[in-house]
């Protein structure tokens, strides 16, 4: 068995390939959570800058990178101890998020966001903000797309679920996978201990990711009996389903156990775009024309996400699922 594979090209070319690329997302959201697309719209020139300024900055000194880490109170910036059910993941990243006014710095307080604090770039990569923040706008608009795609398989207009993103609150990171421990023995010994995998199995939180991986692989998906790969395809975008589109889409839509095994033969850089609604909305299952009983309360998403991201830097017991908003049969 296979991830599937679309060209999303066809959404915007006439009506009958339009029509197979909704059909051909709806199945792979019931049936797998996760999908690669090709023809997807974002410039190859792009993309080859991003994987050059990623790779520079993980190579900067660490005290570079240090001098940017993310806190509890800001978590954008760089961090090599973040956990995933409450074991240490091995890896390495950067994250920055939606600026509301970009003719404004980062850190003013117009841009302080309420969850996600503030962005901080470093001095010694100047290419890396405007390099970033323009593939953060072209993931933007793939998003908006997909997510359109989404509300049409659902039997919803294109655009039922644009206002719950105004504004959004999305966010890249940045993601280096070393082959050995990213932390010093000492520092190591200090903190919590190393999971199994690199990436601990886990859902995403919020509404859609759009991955780029290179080809060194590592990424796996559990299909409900084993772990599948998702092998890495030239040119493409793996997208996989977040909680709260399948709270939205009231279990019809799933988003699927993920991890990223230890690297063995390389290191691994990966960046995922995390497409998430306002912090204002509360998400619950939509009133699509085939609509069973909803299976969950309303969720706010400020809330779950502010919940989720505590969780990065302490074990602080369960982490939040959407699971605790079921509503009992």
């Amino acid at each position: 068995m296979a991830i599937p594979v679309i060209d999303f090209g066809g959404f915007d070319g006439s009506e009958d390939r339009r029509a197979r690329v909704i059909e051909e997302v709806g199945d792979a959201c019931r049936n797998w959570g996760f999908f690669q697309v090709v023809d997807h719209g974002i410039a190859d020139e792009l993309i080859d800058r991003v994987w050059s300024e990623t790779r520079a900055f993980f190579e900067l000194p660490r005290d570079v990178k240090l001098a940017i880490s993310r806190t509890a109170e800001n978590p954008r910036g760089y961090y090599d101890r973040e956990l995933t059910k409450n074991a240490r993941d091995q890896k390495e990243v950067f994250d920055f998020g939606y600026v509301l006014r970009p003719d404004l710095a980062d850190d003013h307080p117009a841009n302080r966001a309420p969850v996600d604090g503030f962005n901080q770039w470093p001095a010694a990569a100047p290419e890396l903000r405007s390099t970033m923040t323009a593939y953060f706008a072209a993931c933007e608009g793939l998003g908006a797309r997909i997510f359109q795609a989404f509300s049409l398989g659902l039997g919803l207009e294109a655009d039922h679920l644009e206002s719950y993103f105004q504004p959004h609150t999305s966010f890249v990171r940045l993601n280096y996978y070393p082959l050995t421990d990213p932390l010093a023995a000492a520092e190591a010994a200090e903190v919590t201990e190393l999971g199994e995998m690199a990436l601990g199995h886990h859902t995403d939180s919020g509404a859609l990711t759009i991955l780029l991986q290179d080809d060194v692989g590592g990424l796996q998906v559990h299909d409900g009996a084993d772990w599948i790969d998702v092998p890495p395809t030239e040119g493409a975008f793996v997208i996989n389903i977040g909680d709260m589109t399948q709270v939205w889409s009231n279990d019809r839509y799933r988003a699927a156990l993920h991890r990223v095994r230890p690297m063995k033969r390389a290191a691994r850089y990966s960046l995922p775009f995390f497409y998430n609604p306002s912090y204002e909305t509360d998400c619950a299952p939509l009133p699509t024309p085939d609509a069973a009983a909803p299976r969950y309360r309303p969720i706010n998403w400020g809330e779950f996400r502010a919940a989720r991201t505590a969780g990065d830097y302490a074990d602080y017991g369960e982490e939040i699922q959407i699971e605790h908003f079921r509503i009992e049969e």
